[in-house]
């Protein structure tokens, strides 16, 4: 990349965070900066685009449980809506391309093709908006994962089909790749930490992704496999790789977006022609919301699912560029995309950023929509006569419950967002119920409000604030305590009246307590 390119993309990003839009908005206008001005060159960053997108496919691989994509709702919701939505945009496509000549097509065939790559969601955007909010394992989270999967596979399928021919007869063999475990496992444990964690963890994304192509296949499908496969091998090294390549992924992420600034500057009937696909994309979530509901889940998971798949997809963008060297249509349609990304990315974001408020506000009319039978996942358990509450079980919630029970506590109850942990809890013997510490469908129906002590430990300032916000609402602020993780954290949250809990002052304070508990007891 050319260094003042990486200029652009770091003001342009920093400008677009400023006002509360991500910063892949600031690069994509980098990309057209530096295409107007004749800085570098797409090809150079294609191969930067390339290794982002890969590494991306193998995190989603490394977070993902394939008991996710098993739901009827899941599979079932990405293939209707894109029944729904396909056919719609066609015909809006069609009649684009009767208006303006340069977006015409030689055939309908064009037209279909085009409407399914527009018939995805945004991987990038939808992860980066759970990671912000720190709902990655929250139950809606799991549910847009999945449907964006669902998409992706069938993204690869028409890669392959579109290839011209099929898959050579070696990539029978990749069915073997599951026997490989244990030796993953092992080389897992003698790799250890730091850099060479991160290289092995680029290691099997690249390596995975050259042996899939090797058997005419998808690259991209190769890296996802091989990400389930190091998850399933060892969950606890594949959660410290996905924390390792976060950063670097994501820093490659942004030439991809760069990239797609190199496809050209748009007209202004290109502009047009991408603000009425925008504005297409509006009934997006309302067809998502429609048949999350239809299939048994709650009013408010169906309103965030369908929200975070608001926007179109940059893998739409891939399908749409092997379409163009295939000839199906016109290249000028790939800068049209993606201005009709970037603007999907401006109406999706504000939205996305007011989601639990809007739904707070409209929860009345939204639940009316809602099946009258709930699935089991999506049905609230009692917390019983609980005095304390713990929100958040993972490593520091798991030990605070641990140390409250051990102290003579025993009315406690936990509360866990992901529905097979929560499982998973119960059968350790806690007394832990599935649910969404910023629900506040959940507050109202378990009257959490009432409890004595309420401990928050979850992974997110924002999604603390949520549940702060909350109590303030019911009433019940003193009865929180909340663990956070930066200095300014704890003074925000202390300023809005609740009790805050820094971890690593006091983690040290609690680590020399019990190196000096234990010196007391070998002198005496």
């Amino acid at each position: 990349m050319e260094p003042l390119v990486i200029v652009f993309a770091f003001f342009a990003g920093l400008l677009f965070r400023r006002i509360g839009y991500p910063p892949l908005l600031g690069y994509l206008l980098a990309g057209f900066l530096g295409y107007g001005l004749e800085l570098g060159s797409g090809e150079q960053l294609k191969v930067i685009a390339d290794i982002g997108i890969t590494l991306l496919l193998f995190t989603i691989g490394l977070k993902l449980n394939p008991k996710d994509l098993s739901p009827r709702y899941v599979w079932g919701s990405a293939i209707l809506h894109m029944v729904v939505a396909v056919p719609l945009t066609a015909a809006v496509i069609l009649i684009v391309g009767l208006m303006y000549e340069p977006l015409s097509f030689d055939s309908p065939f064009a037209a279909w093709t085009l409407a399914f790559a527009l018939s995805f969601s945004s991987t990038v955007l939808a992860i980066k908006l759970f990671e912000d909010r720190g709902e990655s394992n929250s139950h809606y989270a799991s549910i847009a994962i999945g449907v964006l999967i669902v998409q992706d596979v069938m993204a690869v399928l028409y890669l392959v089909l579109s290839s011209g021919h099929l898959p050579s007869p070696w990539a029978l063999l990749l069915f073997a790749l599951p026997l490989a475990r244990p030796l993953i496992a092992r080389l897992l444990q003698v790799v250890g930490h730091g850099e060479l964690l991160v290289l092995s963890g680029v290691m099997f994304a690249l390596a995975a992704a050259q042996l899939f192509e090797i058997v005419d296949l998808k690259g991209g499908l190769g890296a996802l496999v091989c990400g389930c496969l190091l998850r399933s091998a060892d969950k606890a090294k594949s959660k410290e790789i996905y924390d390792c390549l976060s950063n670097l992924k994501n820093l490659l992420l942004v030439g991809f977006f760069v990239a797609i600034g190199y496809n050209g500057i748009p007209s202004m009937q290109m502009v047009g022609v991408a603000v009425v696909l925008s504005m297409l994309i509006v009934l997006r979530p309302i067809i998502y919301f429609a048949l999350l509901t239809f299939f048994g889940l709650r009013a408010r998971t169906g309103w965030l699912s369908g929200l975070s798949l608001f926007s179109y997809s940059e893998f739409g963008l891939i399908v749409a560029a092997i379409a163009v060297e295939k000839g199906v249509f016109n290249a000028d349609w790939i800068t049209t995309l993606a201005l009709a990304m970037s603007l999907s990315f401006f109406l999706a974001t504000p939205i996305n950023n007011k989601a639990h408020l809007l739904y707070r506000r409209y929860q009345s009319r939204l639940r009316a929509f809602e099946n009258p039978v709930h699935l089991p996942e999506e049905q609230f358990s009692s917390l019983g006569d609980a005095t304390t509450v713990v929100l958040g079980m993972g490593r520091i919630g798991t030990a605070a419950y641990d140390i409250l029970r051990e102290s003579g506590r025993d009315r406690i109850v936990a509360l866990e967002e992901n529905y097979d942990r929560t499982q998973r809890l119960c059968t350790q013997g806690y007394n832990c119920v599935h649910g969404d510490a910023s629900d506040r469908d959940f507050w109202e129906s378990t009257d959490l409000a009432s409890r004595e002590m309420i401990l928050v430990s979850l992974s997110n300032h924002r999604e603390e604030l949520i549940v702060v916000e909350l109590a303030r609402e019911f009433g019940c602020v003193s009865a929180l305590f909340v663990a956070t993780r930066f200095q300014d954290h704890k003074e925000h949250i202390e300023a809005l009246g609740c009790n805050a809990f820094y971890l690593y002052d006091d983690v040290g304070r609690d680590f020399g307590q019990y190196s000096l508990a234990i010196k007391r007891a070998e002198s005496s």
